[in-house]
């Protein structure tokens, strides 16, 4: 066992939850000063400053998937930096957030992403969808884990299932104190330790004998494929729906939404997407440079040897391999800072994100509306413990970061992207509507298969070639399966527009049709669209 490198991450356990003690003193004085008690747990009373938000907001996405997950991409040899795009992804993300959604949904002053759902469509289509994001937040959960538990099982000695039980833990702990308040501020102190244990990782990593020379093996095979990777023409569109999938798919987080809904002025939730922006893009650099020399080892010159971790089917934990292998001791400690840093800060995100959907819109607003703040409290606390505990199960399936990853973002750009922008955008979108979009999409997805779920395809898209007798699936279905259902749904609000409001021959079918109501742009027209799908 490590002792000196346990001994340190005991030390930076200890300081995270000391800091997320003292947030949740400033949150009970939040609470105070507020009738609303749960608001003051989940957007931390809006009083998130610009300065914090941008620590919270970067740190909740440069997360144990980003970092490890990223590393994993470009040593593949059979992706390379070409396919790692989650830095620029992820700023593009932010740009558009706050281009499009963080201002507007911040002057309505949701509590949560669902809100505009439940207000528009009602409580039993806001519940599906709720659903559909509390399973993503358990994936994301999941994949930030698995970073963490590989690290330190490598780099500290530790079994895979002690590091990560232990990892859970710390976050579930300190989330619990302090809601929103403490996971911010614990995330500034975690995002300048990724900053700095990384950058002081690369030098060594770089400069490892072991390694080769990265300007060369970039665009040269010497111990496999160059590492910056290519993307032939039967791939070209997998690409380019990866980076649809990862550049739209954040938007459809309650994570992202959480930072932009607590901050302290819709102008501060805007700037804050844009000065994140960049600063994701800097963070994946180190990740880059390790993964770069990890396809430049030779690692047969090293204590791992050989076959190469791409062989024994351990690419998801190279990061941690790469840090034990090529750097000393100590800096392959520091190295398990960075890690377990930016793996709290995502897996708390995730945390408080499922509390706050399941808290917000399902236990308040359909199970219990006549709930305590005191209830709440305790329904915010339970479901933090359940879905940790979910998350934590999840991480034994398999260890590739990446997979989950994917997985995950695959839910909220293919469901809930789609579905968000139809109801803060089009006018039109009701009901009826967002449930034929969702269904067109799940059915698109399924008979599309699913190799992370293990389900084969069962629709051949004709452009797709035939390899061996085997189908094999390059065409981009998930955005594909995301743009069928944003078009289904606004094709499907027509129709039921038409169909209740213009008294066509289908008027029968509103089950509603004795009561008044005028044009659908009225609140009484939505009321009138919600009635009909809770009916």
């Amino acid at each position: 066992m490590n002792v000196p490198g346990l001994v340190t991450m005991v030390a930076f356990y200890l300081l995270v939850l000391a800091i997320g003690i003292w947030a949740s003193m400033r949150s009970r004085r939040a609470q105070e000063r507020t009738q609303n008690r749960t608001e003051a747990t989940l957007l931390a009373n809006r009083e998130i400053s610009l300065v914090v938000g941008v620590f919270t907001m970067t740190a909740t996405f440069v997360g144990g998937g980003f970092i490890t997950g990223l590393t994993e991409a470009v040593y593949t040899p059979t992706m390379g930096l070409t396919w790692a795009v989650m830095p620029v992804t992820g700023a593009l993300s932010f740009i558009i957030g706050g281009l499009f959604f963080a201002k507007k949904m911040r002057e309505r002053k949701y509590v949560t992403m669902m809100d505009p759902f439940q207000k528009k469509y009602g409580d039993l289509i806001s519940a599906v969808l709720s659903i559909a994001l509390l399973i993503s937040d358990i994936i994301w959960v999941t994949g930030t884990l698995i970073g963490l538990g590989s690290a330190m099982s490598v780099i500290l000695n530790l079994p895979y299932s002690v590091s990560i039980w232990i990892s859970a833990a710390v976050a579930i702990i300190y989330t619990l104190l302090g809601g929103l308040y403490s996971v911010a501020y614990t995330d500034i102190i975690q995002l300048i330790l990724i900053f700095c244990s990384l950058w002081l990782c690369v030098p060594f990593v770089l400069m490892s004998p072991q390694a080769d020379n990265i300007t060369k093996t970039a665009h040269t095979f010497v111990y496999q494929s160059p590492w910056i990777g290519s993307v032939d023409n039967q791939n070209v569109w997998i690409w380019l729906d990866n980076f649809l999938l990862l550049s739209l798919g954040n938007l459809g987080y309650q994570d992202f939404h959480q930072r932009t809904l607590s901050s302290s002025s819709s102008s501060t939730a805007r700037i804050t997407c844009f000065i994140a922006a960049p600063m994701i893009f800097v963070l994946g650099i180190p990740s880059v440079l390790i993964g770069a020399a990890a396809a430049s080892t030779n690692w047969n010159m090293t204590e791992y040897g050989y076959p190469t971790p791409y062989e024994r089917g351990e690419a998801g934990q190279v990061l941690p391999i790469a840090l034990q292998y090529l750097t000393p001791s100590f800096v392959s400690t520091v190295g398990i800072g960075a890690i377990a840093a930016a793996v709290m800060s995502s897996t708390d995100s995730a945390l408080l994100s499922a509390a706050s959907i399941f808290t917000s819109n399902i236990y308040k607003n359909i199970l219990r509306t006549t709930a305590p703040e005191t209830e709440l409290q305790w329904v915010i606390r339970v479901t933090v413990v359940l879905v940790g505990l979910m998350g934590s199960s999840l991480s034994f399936l398999s260890n590739s970061v990446l997979m989950f990853w994917v997985l995950g973002s695959s839910i909220t750009y293919s469901i809930m992207f789609p579905q968000l922008v139809c109801v803060l955008f089009c006018e039109v979108s009701n009901g009826f509507g967002c449930v034929m979009g969702v269904l067109t999409a799940v059915l698109l997805k399924v008979l599309s298969g699913e190799p992370a779920l293990g389900l084969s395809p069962r629709f051949y898209y004709p452009w797709c070639p035939i390899v061996d007798g085997t189908y094999v699936q390059c065409a981009p279905i998930q955005t594909i399966t995301m743009f069928c259902g944003f078009i289904a749904t606004l094709i499907f609000s027509y129709i039921a527009h038409i169909c209740f409001y213009k008294k066509c021959k289908f008027e029968e079918l509103d089950i509603s049709r004795d009561q008044t109501y005028t044009a659908p742009q009225t609140s009484i027209a939505k009321q009138h669209f919600s009635t009909d799908v809770n009916n």
